[in-house]
């Protein structure tokens, strides 16, 4: 399952409506294309995404609400349980009374004779969630499916008018009132979205393993370590670690590797071996504040691996946040950036919207203060200055 497009309306946390695109906005060149992944085509026509969307924003602008918002729609799509998802409190200050709209287009399997062009076809799957004795509920919800004709365009693409509605909650009785429709999608046609959320991770920093880890990746990271090993047996895991020259350790814990890992090798494994597993399956790895214990070089590497066909030839794509603008520059296009401010709600804003041109330094735009609302504000600034000078003073 490859995602197209999500679009949310009606969350209290957001100002207007929130709209990620995963197909690119603007216009791609044949050199755009080698650092892109084509989801599919329609006759001569490719839809192509950007495998790197990265959201930037000042501290409190939003950022990690977004990726919640997205790591939501994905669990949800994966059949779980709203009121089970550890991130829907996106959907705080949602009253009894009100209701919020997710619109999730996707392309996927299709077992109808009239979608064979591939075996694949595009979706629209339109959830309404509304709230009772504070617990989610869907309250409607339809899925609408399209074939890929071979006249398709980017204009038309999101276009259901006429479409037929495959699925329907009406006609789903026995469903829970807090798992989508998408159950019986998913059923019928084998389908789900790969995700690898590290949203947990942001301000947690435990290496997790399930096997052991690849020498290739250790040596990345500290080449002093020679190798980081696990005995599993029916009980407990032990852990074998072995730096060079130096005799081995056996830990019983991962929690105790923190004593002898650095802070940016322990992230870097859980993120590297995260995006191993998205590459092999074309998944989506979600990562919040990415530069966390990584210098830039290596927060550079990961991105120019999903940019990389060779690397990434499944099409995974790295959605992260970040705080610093100079990450920007690693982009030649806009489409893949997207501003988020927070002025009496979230506002979410992709760059090609605002900058025109791709010629233009990035780091310099968002710095410079001509997005708007990048850049602190003075005036609070000003006030800290001053607060710190009359504590010195009374000091």
């Amino acid at each position: 399952m490859k995602l197209l497009k999500i679009r949310a309306s009606g969350i209290p946390l957001f100002k207007d409506i929130c709209e990620i695109d995963y197909i690119a906005r603007q216009r791609v060149t044949a050199d755009d294309a080698e650092a892109m992944g084509t989801v599919f085509t329609a006759g001569m026509q490719a839809f192509v995404q950007n495998n790197v969307l990265a959201m930037i924003g000042i501290n409190a602008s939003g950022k990690t609400t977004v990726l919640k918002l997205i790591t939501f729609v994905c669990r949800m799509l994966n059949n779980e349980p709203l009121n089970r998802i550890d991130c829907a409190e996106v959907f705080d200050g949602l009253a009894e009374n009100q209701y919020a709209t997710l619109e999730t287009y996707f392309l996927a399997n299709s077992n109808a004779p009239c979608h064979q062009i591939d075996g694949k076809a595009i979706n629209q799957l339109k959830t309404v969630i509304g709230r009772k004795d504070d617990k989610l509920l869907i309250l409607q919800e339809t899925l609408r499916t399209k074939a890929i004709a071979k006249d398709l365009r980017k204009k038309t693409l999101f276009d259901f008018e006429g479409a037929e509605t495959s699925l329907s909650r009406q006609f789903n009785e026995f469903l829970l009132d807090d798992v989508s429709i998408m159950v019986a999608f998913n059923k019928k046609n084998k389908e789900q979205v790969v995700i690898a959320d590290m949203l947990r991770y942001t301000n947690i920093n435990q290496l997790r393993l399930s096997e052991d880890c690849p020498f290739e990746l250790i040596a990345f990271f500290d080449p002093s370590i020679e190798y980081l090993r696990l005995e599993k047996n029916s009980k407990d895991v032990r852990i074998h670690l072995k730096f060079r020259g130096k005799r081995e350790i056996i830990l019983n814990q991962f929690s105790d590797l923190n004593r002898y890992l650095s802070s940016g090798t322990i992230k870097g494994i859980n993120t590297f071996l995260k995006a191993m597993h998205v590459f092999e399956a074309g998944g989506y790895l979600i990562i919040d504040e990415l530069e966390n214990h990584f210098n830039r070089e290596i927060v550079s590497t990961l991105i120019r691996l999903f940019m990389d066909k060779k690397v990434n030839k499944t099409g995974a794509m790295l959605i992260f946040s970040t705080h610093y603008p100079e990450l920007l520059d690693e982009f030649k296009r806009n489409d893949n950036i997207y501003i988020v401010r927070n002025r009496q709600g979230i506002s979410v804003e992709n760059l090609s919207l605002i900058l025109k041109r791709n010629d233009i330094k990035k780091s310099e735009a968002y710095q410079s203060g001509y997005l708007e609302g990048t850049v602190p504000m003075y005036e609070a600034y000003m006030d800290l200055k001053r607060a710190l000078i009359k504590a010195y003073k009374e000091g």
